[in-house]
């Protein structure tokens, strides 16, 4: 690489986007890491600097507010910094029977997991359709391929991000820009404890990759410019055989799966 390149990670300071960090540092990428916890966005950022000696900006942002993406974009843009690859990585979800959750979370969860990504990926396009090149790594979920009993609201916007990330895909597939969707299933992160899913079969049973493994699979796919990955040999297996079930059916096996240990189902 002939001048160091930089890339945006929102999400940065845990989980699958703190270990994405890990590999754009690997290959001596400067870093901007957007999150909400200064401690760990901190931490992050002192660690990625020791280890691999590249640059990294922190930007402390609560994405779930309409105009943060808009101001991390301004900020970025007035410290004179072009950025070469944007990854879409913060997302939130919540537990519950719909009936039961807190519709203000959701709202929050909608913005975030919608809305930021879809400023972000505008802002951004733009730039790298105008200089032709550029690449845009989106954090999906095959929850976005499933319906999601006791997690509707989270399964519903990750179904808008896969539809979203293959109509633009269709709109740029003659120009120099990759954007990769990648996949993973339960991932082991703090993303459970968050949406207070930690009583949920799947997750207690521990069951789930490592968030390293799932960055690494993206990464590789981000740089190879592949359209899409599912992270894992089961995830795959999972979607593929929800392509045959009828719907109804891949919901109830969902749901059997989504359930509390303590049959409990209201959110928590």
């Amino acid at each position: 690489m002939a001048t160091q390149q930089t890339a945006l990670i929102t999400g940065a300071s845990s989980g699958i986007g703190r270990e994405l960090a890990n590999c754009f540092a690997q290959d001596k990428y400067n870093l901007i890491l957007v999150a909400l916890e200064p401690d760990l966005l901190n931490q992050a950022a002192s660690e990625l600097r020791q280890q691999y000696g590249v640059e990294v900006t922190t930007i402390v942002k609560d994405l779930f507010k309409r105009d943060a993406p808009f101001e991390v974009y301004n900020e970025v843009k007035q410290q004179g910094r072009q950025i070469d690859v944007l990854v879409n990585d913060a997302g939130q979800g919540q537990y519950g029977t719909f009936d039961t959750t807190d519709i203000n979370r959701e709202l929050d969860i909608i913005q975030l997991n919608i809305g930021a990504y879809v400023v972000f990926t505008k802002l951004y396009l733009k730039e790298f359709k105008a200089r032709n090149e550029g690449k845009i790594l989106f954090v999906g979920s095959i929850a976005g391929e499933l319906p999601g009993p006791l997690q509707a609201v989270y399964h519903g916007t990750k179904a808008f991000v896969n539809s979203f990330v293959e109509s633009i895909q269709e709109e740029n597939k003659d120009t120099n820009i990759t954007l990769t969707n990648l996949l993973p299933g339960i991932t082991k992160t703090d993303f459970f404890n968050k949406a207070h899913m930690t009583q949920a079969k799947n997750v207690a049973e521990g069951q789930g990759m490592e968030a390293a493994d799932v960055a690494k699979e993206g990464y590789k796919a981000l740089m190879k410019g592949e359209n899409r990955i599912i992270a894992g040999v089961m995830n795959n297996v999972q979607v593929g055989f929800s392509k045959v079930m009828p719907d109804p059916l891949v919901a109830a096996q969902v749901h059997q799966q989504s359930k509390p240990v303590d049959g409990d189902e209201s959110a928590r």
